[in-house]
């Protein structure tokens, strides 16, 4: 396998965090290591993603690449497919055949030669021959993506090119094991992580100190966007921004078109603001509670601590080896003694988490997995534990125990939705 080019690194200015190429051969490297033995004499085929319309319009939204193919590539353009000769762990790329028109409404077509340099692989050919190009290579197999998401429900997009039926395609193997390649990350893919979390966690703290009372909730997302982008050079973000006062902080996934971070604050709001950062295809996500009015009540100051003392208690006995479903039972453990302290609930706290009790104060799971999608991959693979059946945990978005390299959200709540109880 060819080493990558140290020279190539993806940045967004001399004030961000350079991302060397290498990260992406890194992961390749240890995905044909897991395939060699399963999958001797194959070739990964994966398909990038494409622009998408907004309906029959010539508008395009914002593109981001798909989770799979940046893990592999990192590769920022769309309508690219790339390949990975499994024996050789050589790496090659398939990129779109521009028309001359695009030099004139999209700007100068890069070379082959560039993009070969740029992204680091070994080969760089048009979309146009991929056929040709992997036919010579005389594999004996195709690998292609095809597997379910089981926080989504939705499969992965299976790579999909004119003349693929000539060679014999296996869309089972791939599957399992780049999703568990993804679950535990490299010191490389920790490193953009902790940049693009110190990034949202600074917007997050610019936020606090310009919100006002009189202001609206889209306002505090705005200097969210402003912060990551001009100061982080995070153009994208993971997931649509989560922007909750008073009682719309009760909504758990509130921000979307129905319910549009619309509420001007008032005083005495409590601010419930989930957002994060996307750099390099790596995203972050963090919420944070705050009072409007600078000062807590005596009852939000009771949940915030409770929530807080949850969050400690778990951070503290989180290590390789630990049940994420102990520790999801762990945090409903401490918010219902700590209520029950405050006087919010009486009787035994194993029988309300028997009854569910937990799960109507806080309807989610703990956290999950974070990486290339905000909700990453490998929560529920084959061979590793289900999701449980029993009443607040059979929202959990894994079971597994943790392993080193893994990185979680660690996000209990608490919530009083008039319209739950």
């Amino acid at each position: 396998m060819a080493a990558a080019d140290q020279s190539a690194f993806f940045s967004m200015g001399d004030h961000t965090l350079q991302v060397p190429m290498q990260l992406f051969a890194e992961n390749r490297r240890r995905l044909a290591d897991r395939l060699r033995e399963k999958a001797p004499h194959s070739i990964v085929v994966l398909q990038g993603g494409s622009d998408a319309h907004h309906y029959c319009s010539d508008v395009d939204y914002k593109f981001q690449q798909e989770g799979y193919f940046n893990w592999m590539f990192g590769v920022q353009e769309p309508d690219f497919y790339g390949a990975l000769d499994v024996d050789s762990g050589k790496s090659i790329l398939f990129i779109p055949r521009l028309p001359e028109e695009y030099i004139i409404f999209m700007g100068r077509i890069k070379s082959t030669a560039e993009f070969k340099k740029y992204y680091a692989v070994d080969e760089v050919y048009y979309v146009d021959e991929i056929k040709d190009v992997i036919k010579k290579k005389a594999p004996d197999m195709l690998l292609t993506l095809f597997g379910l998401n089981t926080d989504s429900g939705r499969t992965c997009q299976e790579a999909v090119f004119s003349g693929i039926s000539e060679f014999n395609v296996n869309n089972k193997i791939l599957h399992p094991e780049i999703a568990e390649c993804r679950v535990v990350k490299t010191p490389l893919e920790i490193e953009v992580m902790r940049y693009v979390n110190k990034i949202s966690s600074d917007a997050h703290k610019m936020v606090m100190q310009k919100l006002k009372i009189g202001m609206y909730e889209y306002q505090g997302e705005a200097i969210f966007l402003d912060y990551c982008y001009f100061v982080g050079g995070s153009r994208a973000e993971g997931y649509t921004c989560i922007c909750a006062s008073g009682e719309n902080g009760a909504i758990l996934h509130y921000g979307h078109a129905g319910a549009p971070n619309d509420k001007k604050i008032q005083s005495g709001d409590l601010c419930l603001f989930d957002m994060g950062a996307k750099y390099a295809g790596y995203t972050a996500d963090i919420t944070v509670t705050f009072p409007i009015s600078k000062k807590f009540t005596d009852d939000q100051k009771a949940v915030y601590n409770a929530v807080l003392n949850a969050r400690n208690a778990v951070i503290a006995a989180l290590k390789p080896g630990v049940s994420w479903v102990d520790m999801h039972r762990l945090s409903f453990e401490v918010i219902l003694t700590d209520l029950k302290k405050y006087g919010v609930l009486v009787g035994d706290v194993d029988e309300m988490i028997k009854d569910g009790i937990g799960a109507i104060l806080m309807p989610h799971g703990l956290g999950h997995l974070l990486g290339c999608d905000v909700h990453d991959v490998g929560g529920y693979l084959e061979g590793h534990p289900a999701r449980p059946t029993e009443a607040g945990f059979n929202r959990l978005r894994t079971a597994r125990s943790m392993l080193a390299g893994m990185v979680v959200t660690v996000e209990p709540g608490c919530y009083f939705n008039d319209v739950v109880s």
